[in-house]
């Protein structure tokens, strides 16, 4: 809630302008396609002017000081910025599944969210609607809007888009996917990906700093890092376990998880159709520990979707 000394200074109104400039020759993430979408142009991410949305609502499944006890008011946006092979939510990223909504009636899901007692609001793949998501808080503020904002997202956002969100976002919730480039291009479509991500993650930690968090645990401010590991360690989690200790701090919290299971095209792509091993969880766990990164939750590698 950061953003309320912005809005009533004007500059949220000044943001929100500029966000809408880049839109007319499309820059916002790493693949600057310079559609112009403000004529409802398409580029990478299949999305024009009016924001689209596959769900508001509230959820429990995030990170505990996200989630606490009443839920996370989460906005899933359609579209996205990256190409997953194994995205799990491939009808809403990849299909573009959704419902096209104007900026008022995005505003009045926040306020809505608010209403039924979430702790936050939780943008999730949101980094191609920014300047949309920007006009809809400059909208929601003055009707009473106050809920932190969380910034859901790949990790696949340009330096330059994050400084748009300077002082309005509390919460970062980035993925750190890949440090390796063939990998990044191979399963995501993310040239490049390793060295935007840490540009990405360095200026999230300057805005926010690291996890702060209320009496009740639920967190206010600071950045989350999530981290998906993949079969054959193809996200090179010791790589990028190590350097978020060095570069970031051995304070970061992080969100080791085990999740992944084959989903869309990963279905028929050799070493990605299957889930992990415990060999390879347990590898990945290790170099946790071997970073010296103790703050924050490690996923159990559930039975049924364990590799055998």
């Amino acid at each position: 809630m950061r953003y309320l000394a912005l809005y009533k200074s004007g500059e949220l109104q000044k943001r929100v302008a500029k966000g809408y400039r880049r839109l007319a020759a499309c820059d916002l993430c790493p693949h600057c396609c310079g559609v112009n979408r403000i004529k409802s142009e398409q580029g990478r991410c299949k999305s024009g002017l009016k924001p689209r949305i596959a769900s508001a609502n509230l959820h429990r499944g995030e990170e505990p000081p996200i989630s606490g006890s009443k839920g996370s008011g989460t906005i899933f946006f359609s579209g996205c910025t990256l190409g997953c092979v194994f995205c799990q939510n491939y009808p809403i990223s990849q299909q573009n599944n959704g419902e096209t909504i104007s900026i008022s009636q995005l505003a009045k899901r926040m306020l809505l969210l608010q209403k039924r007692g979430a702790h936050n609001i939780n943008l999730v793949t949101a980094g191609h609607w920014l300047p949309q998501i920007l006009a809809a808080l400059w909208l929601a503020v003055p009707q009473g809007f106050s809920l932190p904002l969380v910034w859901n997202s790949s990790g696949y956002d340009t330096k330059s888009a994050l400084q748009l969100l300077d002082g309005l976002v509390d919460i970062y919730l980035p993925d750190m996917k890949y440090s390796d480039e063939k990998q990044a291009v191979l399963l995501s479509s993310a040239p490049k990906y390793q060295e935007v991500n840490r540009l990405a993650v360095q200026e999230m930690l300057r805005q926010v700093g690291h996890l702060q968090q209320d009496g009740d645990g639920i967190a206010t401010q600071g950045l989350i890092i999530r981290h998906l590991v993949l079969p054959e360690q193809r996200a090179g989690s010791a790589e990028t376990l190590s350097w978020i200790a060095q570069h970031l701090g051995k304070e970061t919290h992080i969100a080791l998880m085990s999740q992944y299971f084959p989903a869309y095209k990963a279905i028929q792509m050799a070493g990605m159709n299957r889930g992990l091993t415990s060999s390879e969880y347990e590898e990945a766990m290790q170099a946790l520990k071997d970073a010296g990164l103790e703050n924050g939750w490690v996923q159990e590698l559930e039975e049924e979707r364990q590799a055998v």
